[in-house]
């Protein structure tokens, strides 16, 4: 006799689970699943970029979408690229973005700014912040707060006087000493190159710091010298140890690092040319021979004939000042060394330039106006800008005209002359 039925009578019997196959998702491929609220769940377990895996999930309006953004979400692990950890704040990824990026891709003197502008303004500013969270609005108020804060009173200069000036008397008037425009668009700009690093590691989908403009600092104008006070400044130097130093760069424009890190055997005076390859800075307290400011700063320059004769007479010099001092010389087979032979301290050329200057009348010209000069009289000679940009080593033609070349009141007038013959 047949087993009878359980169930309520008129009611359709229920299909046996015995017979019904169910797939069982594996290790890895994910899970989507039906909300209460009528959407679809999904998930995943992917690495992140801490290195850790971490369970990420969503929702999408159908179990097709869902499945949808499953797919691409596993796909992206697939090819090796992490999902952003929720651990991250601002904190800790410019601590890890000076570590693994700055020290190892810039300049020691490079990191040493960022490094700086990180310590003192970014992480008090921004670091409690997610960095998945962050917002052009958070980053607008951290530069507005920058910008308009004393800095006397923030780092509490004033109360470690032993007689305070100002904010600390009581009752006393603020000084209001704030941050130079220029200050505050290098902290931007930190920022800026730190989330843009973000981005391209695919941590942060964007970089905020570019929607805020902040206001940039207004150069001055007609910085360079004339032929005339270029003329006075090789005359007042003339007997000077240092004299073939300004003639190269008045010539060829060289800065003040790569003078100072120049090497004979860089210097090929029977070909007439010389290679820019490396710079002299003070990095934490201790003189360094460094790469050049940028890769377009490497480069080959061709030496004219003043050049060439300042060169060779001042190695002669440089044999004779040698042959003195032999029990102290410490040779490193510099061009313009000090005068034992060691790197030339950089504040030892500025005080070299104080005197040239004063004796050649120019008040405060800076000794980096030399490199300007150089770059407007060649312009002023009709030496293609991209010539110029070469010789001098911008790593853009747009830094050659925008900052450096300027037209002088006669310049314009001479064309606005040239304008009107020409509708007469």
């Amino acid at each position: 006799m047949p087993k009878p039925m359980l169930g309520t009578p008129g009611e359709e019997p229920k299909p046996s689970r015995k017979g019904r196959r169910i797939r069982k998702r594996a290790n890895g491929e994910g899970s989507i699943w039906p909300r209460k609220d009528g959407r679809y769940g999904y998930a995943a377990f992917v690495p992140t970029t801490a290195g850790t895996v971490r369970r990420v999930q969503g929702s999408a309006r159908t179990q097709e979408e869902a499945r949808k953004k499953l797919t691409e979400l596993l796909s992206k692990a697939d090819e090796g690229i992490p999902v952003s950890s929720e651990n991250w704040t601002v904190a800790d990824f410019l601590t890890y973005w000076l570590k693994h990026i700055v020290s190892q891709e810039r300049r020691p003197k490079t990191y040493q700014g960022y490094e700086s502008v990180v310590r003192l303004h970014l992480i008090p500013g921004l670091g409690k912040k997610r960095l998945g969270k962050l917002n052009a609005q958070d980053v607008r108020l951290f530069i507005n707060r920058v910008r308009s804060e004393c800095q006397c009173c923030r780092n509490g200069w004033d109360a470690s006087r032993e007689k305070p000036v100002c904010c600390a008397l009581k009752g006393g008037q603020c000084c209001e000493s704030r941050l130079s425009t220029r200050m505050v668009q290098s902290i931007h700009a930190v920022l800026r190159n730190a989330l843009e690093c973000a981005v391209r590691e695919e941590i942060i989908a964007r970089n905020v710091a570019k929607l805020v403009k902040v206001p940039v600092p207004k150069y001055k104008v007609n910085r360079g010298l004339t032929v005339p006070q270029a003329r006075a400044v090789l005359k007042a130097a003339k007997d000077h140890r240092l004299y073939a130093l300004y003639v190269l760069a008045l010539c060829l424009g060289l800065r003040r690092g790569e003078l100072l890190g120049l090497r004979w055997e860089d210097v090929d005076l029977d070909a007439g040319k010389l290679e820019v390859v490396q710079s002299l800075q003070r990095v934490g307290g201790r003189l360094q021979f460094v790469r050049p400011k940028t890769s377009d700063s490497e480069r080959t320059v061709p030496l004219p004939p003043i050049c060439v004769e300042a060169l060779r007479e001042h190695r002669k010099q440089l044999f004779a000042e040698r042959s003195e001092r032999w029990q102290q010389w410490q040779e490193h087979g510099l061009v313009f060394p000090s005068r034992v032979g060691t790197p030339m301290e950089p504040d030892n050329l500025r005080r070299s330039w104080e005197a040239i200057r004063k004796a050649a009348g120019l008040g405060d010209m800076r000794f980096h106006d030399l490199r300007h000069t150089c770059v407007t009289l060649l312009l002023n000679l009709g030496t293609p800008p991209q010539v110029v940009r070469d010789i001098v080593g911008h790593s853009d033609i747009e830094v050659t005209m925008t900052i450096y070349a300027h037209a002088s009141l006669d310049d314009k007038r001479n064309a606005l002359r040239k304008l009107g013959d020409t509708l007469i």
